[in-house]
């Protein structure tokens, strides 16, 4: 039996992400941003990221062969989440533009993309989308999980990701990696 719409969305919460504000133009040619905290990196080479949007929202609709930007917002910026889920902020969040895509002043990084596909998920939208520029910043960035707004919190102490064999220094990522085989698994 499938797990009901509300006991999905507990157990959806209990993975933390990072917040995230996806920006484009509507069709007046007017900055837009949609709050979004399903995000993720794809491919390295081309260099792809995908956002998740929920079909009732706006943004879907602007995005569609456009230019867009996914600011990753910082722990600072809680006013800037809030008003692009739709609880405006007074003041409004500060815009700045690159190649006529517009881009939120303050966010941790910021992926500059141009459409590459987009996919039915379901009551969502996942639209991937060409990297092709990067600004990133200093910032700690601002969590999600539970249901709340979350920091950061202090660095785990002990064995570090260099004693990882998944350490990305140690070739994990790079697709030219030869992997070993698992063998069978010994309960």
């Amino acid at each position: 039996m499938a797990p009901q719409s509300q006991q999905l969305r507990v157990a959806f919460g209990r993975f933390a992400t990072g917040v995230t504000v996806v920006t484009c133009r509507n069709h007046d040619g007017l900055p837009h941003g949609a709050t979004v905290n399903a995000f993720t990196a794809v491919s390295l080479d081309p260099a792809l990221c995908q956002v998740t949007l929920t079909r009732k929202s706006k943004a879907c609709s602007y995005l569609e062969g456009a230019p867009f930007a996914v600011n990753v917002l910082g722990q600072g910026q809680v006013d800037t989440a809030w008003h692009f889920a739709g609880r405006p902020a007074e003041p409004e969040p500060e815009w700045l533009e690159r190649e006529a895509t517009p881009y939120l002043v303050g966010s941790s990084a910021v992926y500059f993309c141009r459409p590459w596909r987009t996919y039915d998920g379901g009551d969502h939208l996942i639209v991937v989308g060409e990297v092709e520029h990067l600004d990133v910043a200093d910032d700690e960035p601002l969590l999600f999980y539970r249901g709340a707004f979350r920091e950061i919190g202090a660095i785990e102490t002990g064995v570090h990701w260099g004693g990882s064999l998944d350490n990305p220094d140690a070739g994990w990522f790079d697709a030219r990696s030869a992997f070993t085989p698992l063998g069978p698994h010994a309960c």
